[in-house]
C-alpha cells in the first residue's frame, strides 16, 4: 500500500490552509485529486496555499466547521486536519479549540455520513498525556491532566476519538483516526512555539536557546512528508482504532539543541527554563500497528529533515 494507490476523486480538507494540511493539499492534487479546502484562518495561512490556488482542482472556502457547512457535489473522502496544534495556539484559544474538537467534528462526521465518504480524522499523541508506558502504544488511555493548562487541546482531541467511534458504531460510518506525532518541516510558523521553529530562529539571530527543564525531557521528530504518506496509507485501509503515526527515533531536548546549534553554526548559548505544568517527560510512538498494517515507517533522516526545515526559516529571514 502507498499514496500513489489512493482513490482518484474529490477530497474535503479541514484545516488544509495549516502546516499539515496544506502539504497533505499539495501531495493530494499532485496524485490528480480534486481537492476542496475549508479553513478559518485562526491558525493556518493562506500564504501556505496560495500557490495552490492556480490549480483549477483546488478550491479555498473561508468558513468556521463549528457552522454547519455544506458542500455541493460527491466526495471521496474527508480529511478533518481542523485545529490549534501548538501550545501557543491552543492556549491563547482554548474555548476555540475545545468547540472545533466537538462542535466541529461533529458536523463534519455528519458531512462524511450524508456524502457516504470516509473520513480520517486527525488525534495526536497528547491525547497519552504526560505518558507513564514507553513508547507510548495505542492500546495505552492516557495519564491527562483534565482542567490542566494543556487540558483544552488534550480533551477536545480525546473527545474527537470518542465521537468518531461513535459515528462508527451507530451509523457504520468508515471512520479512520490517526494519531499524530510531532511533526516538523517546512512551513511551520516562526512564531508556533514548539521546539523546531524555536530553537532555529533563536540559533539564526545568535539569540540563548531556551531549554526546559533540564532538557533530559525527550521527544521523535517526524518530517511531514513521511508523515502524509502515512494519512494517505491510512485513509486506504478498513482499520478503525487509532494508529500511532511518527518516528520512533527519539532524542532529547538538550541533544536537538546542540544538533540546531551546530547546524546553525550558531554562537547561541544554551539556558534553562522552569518546565511548564504538565509538559510530557518523554514522547515516542510505538509504531508497529502502521508497519504492519500499512507497511509505513518514516524513511526521512532527522539530518536531511532539519536540513530542509531550517533552510526554510533561514529563507523567512
Amino acid at each position: 500500500m502507498n499514496s500513489n494507490e489512493l482513490k482518484k476523486g474529490r477530497y474535503l480538507v479541514t484545516g488544509g490552509a495549516g502546516f499539515v494540511g496544506s502539504h497533505l493539499c499539495e501531495r493530494l492534487l499532485a496524485l490528480g485529486c480534486e481537492v476542496v479546502v475549508v479553513d478559518n484562518f485562526i491558525t493556518g495561512r493562506k500564504s501556505n496555499v496560495q500557490p495552490l490556488l492556480r490549480n483549477p482542482k483546488f478550491h479555498l472556502v473561508e468558513s468556521d466547521i463549528i457552522q454547519p457547512l455544506e458542500i455541493s457535489g460527491g466526495l471521496a473522502g474527508i480529511f478533518h486536519m481542523a485545529s490549534p496544534a501548538s501550545p501557543v495556539d491552543y492556549m491563547k484559544y482554548p474555548i476555540e479549540t475545545l468547540r472545533v474538537g466537538a462542535i466541529g467534528s461533529d458536523n463534519i462526521l455528519n458531512l462524511a455520513r450524508q456524502k457516504q465518504c470516509p473520513i480520517l480524522v486527525a488525534s495526536t499523541s497528547e491525547i497519552y498525556g504526560d505518558p507513564l508506558e514507553h513508547p507510548q502504544k495505542e492500546s495505552y488511555w492516557g495519564n491527562v491532566h483534565t482542567i490542566g493548562p494543556r487540558g483544552c487541546y488534550d480533551e477536545s482531541k480525546r473527545y474527537l476519538e470518542a465521537i468518531t467511534m461513535a459515528y462508527h458504531r451507530v451509523y457504520q460510518l468508515p471512520t479512520r483516526i490517526i494519531r499524530i506525532f510531532n511533526t516538523y518541516g517546512p512551513r511551520m510558523r516562526t512564531d508556533d512555539g514548539r521546539v523546531v521553529p524555536n530553537f532555529c530562529m533563536q540559533a539564526l539571530a545568535n539569540k540563548d536557546i531556551t531549554v526546559y527543564g533540564e532538557g533530559k525531557q525527550t521527544r521523535s521528530f517526524c518530517y511531514v512528508s513521511d508523515l502524509v504518506e502515512g494519512i494517505l496509507r491510512v485513509i486506504q485501509c478498513d482499520h478503525v482504532e487509532p494508529i500511532n503515526l511518527g518516528n520512533p527515533v527519539e532524542t532529547s531536548i538538550y541533544e536537538f539543541a546542540h544538533r540546531i546549534i551546530g547546524m546553525a553554526k550558531s554562537q547561541s548559548k544554551i539556558i534553562y527554563c522552569p518546565l511548564p505544568q504538565d509538559d510530557p517527560k518523554t514522547r515516542c510512538p510505538d509504531i508497529s500497528r502502521a508497519k504492519n498494517l500499512l507497511g509505513w515507517a518514516p524513511e526521512v533522516s532527522l539530518e536531511i529533515g532539519l536540513k530542509h526545515t531550517f533552510d526554510y526559516f533561514k529563507s523567512t529571514l
